[in-house]
């Protein structure tokens, strides 16, 4: 169980209150594509479905959002990124989300679209 103490798992270091929550809890809207990607990556952390769909594009969120109970996400790393900063609407990050599932160790790697549509960032789809 993750609270407002507890280090985020975006992997920045800091409490999930002041991190990643503050945008899960709609207080404010991610600056930055990085952030929004870390942010989404603590959703599926915490298992915050409704943040993981307000902050996917509409064009490409699915019908139906519906994690797998039986994976734990455990961790982040960036390992690239173009564009997406404060001044820009469009950018790309790369990363390597780890995970847990049936007691083994995995991850997923992909590489991130992401737009901003009336000053909020959200989730496109993988690059190529």
């Amino acid at each position: 169980m993750i609270t407002d103490d507890s280090r985020c798992p975006c992997g920045l270091g800091e409490p999930y209150g002041v991190c990643c929550g503050r945008f899960h809890r709609g207080a404010t809207t991610a600056p930055t594509a990085e952030l929004l990607m870390r942010s989404r990556f603590s959703a599926f952390a915490v298992g915050n479905t409704a943040y993981l769909t307000k902050t996917w594009h509409p064009k490409t969120r699915p019908a139906d959002l519906e994690l797998d109970p039986g994976q734990r996400w455990t961790f982040l790393e960036i390992l690239g990124k173009s564009g997406g900063g404060l001044l820009e609407n469009e950018g790309t990050v790369e990363f390597r989300a780890h995970y847990r599932q049936d007691r083994r160790a995995d991850s997923m790697h992909e590489n991130s679209h992401f737009v901003r549509v009336d000053g909020q960032w959200l989730y496109v789809a993988p690059v190529g």
